[in-house]
């Protein structure tokens, strides 16, 4: 519950005060993270979904990083929603957004939260 109210209260905070979109995209990263942690697979779905609009619609504000952290959100939803075929694309996806990313340390981090899904 407190984990909940933490990344709500963050993508609150940017949205309220003028946050770039790419804030706003790591806030919903975040709330789609807490609510697949919970088991809770519609709302992990629906930010996850919010999270991948956002990184699209501004690319130039993104990280390298941005674009495979949102597909591991899309993944780890799918697989908390039993939907393994779309979790495997969403997956897929990662992986090869992941392989752009310039920085080894950026990469090692998503590299490790797509390593953890049971796919």
């Amino acid at each position: 519950e407190e984990m909940l109210y933490c990344a709500h209260a963050s993508a609150y905070h940017w949205m309220q005060g003028g946050g770039t979109t790419a804030n706003r995209a790591r806030s919903e990263w975040l709330c789609s993270r807490v609510y697949s942690i919970l088991g809770r697979p519609e709302p992990a779905l629906q930010h996850a979904q919010r999270c991948l609009e956002l990184v699209e619609s501004a690319p130039e504000e993104m990280e390298d990083w941005d674009l495979a952290g949102a597909y591991e959100a899309l993944a780890r939803a799918h697989l908390v929603a039993g939907d393994a075929q779309d979790a495997r694309r969403f997956f897929e996806l990662g992986r090869e957004a992941t392989a752009k990313i310039a920085n080894p340390e950026d990469r090692k981090h998503i590299e490790a939260d797509l390593d953890a899904l049971p796919l």
